[in-house]
């Protein structure tokens, strides 16, 4: 254990989020994503609902404020427009981790998966409703002063 950090963070989890550097994505998915056949690593958080994960990740990871859209959910076959309650409680979260909001953006299904593919990493969540899924682009912390 660490002070300060949620203890969702693993060993894992947080080795990843420091190797990744500036504009790097992660892609955090639901249970039904394929996210050993699409991840170049992967790591599962099984049990763990996606909300709950983002969260911690955005505990400690900034946000890319040199891209418009840095987080990006996968938008709903059939229905693009459509904001199931799960990318509701994304929104939520970013908002609170970053003092303001920021929209998300939209992927398509094939698009985010393609996305994925190239992601740093893939944290495979146990969030069991459908389009738990969300890519976030890492950003910078800035000096002080």
């Amino acid at each position: 254990m660490l002070k300060g950090l949620d203890p969702l963070l693993n060993a894992d989890l947080l080795y990843v989020l420091r190797a990744m550097g500036h504009g790097d994505e992660i892609a955090i998915v639901d249970t039904n994503f394929p996210a050993t056949s699409v991840g170049q690593r992967v790591i599962r958080l099984d049990g763990v609902p996606g909300p709950r994960v983002v969260g911690a990740v955005l505990s400690v990871m900034p946000l890319d404020d040199f891209v418009p859209t840095p987080a990006n959910r996968m938008e709903v076959v059939g229905d693009p427009d459509a904001v199931p309650e799960v990318c509701r409680e994304f929104q939520e979260i970013v908002d609170r981790a970053e003092g303001r909001h920021w929209e998300l953006g939209r992927i398509d299904r094939f698009t985010f998966y393609d996305r994925a593919r190239e992601a740093f990493a893939v944290v495979a969540t146990g969030e069991t409703r459908l389009y738990g899924c969300l890519l976030l682009t890492k950003g910078v912390i800035r000096p002080e002063g």
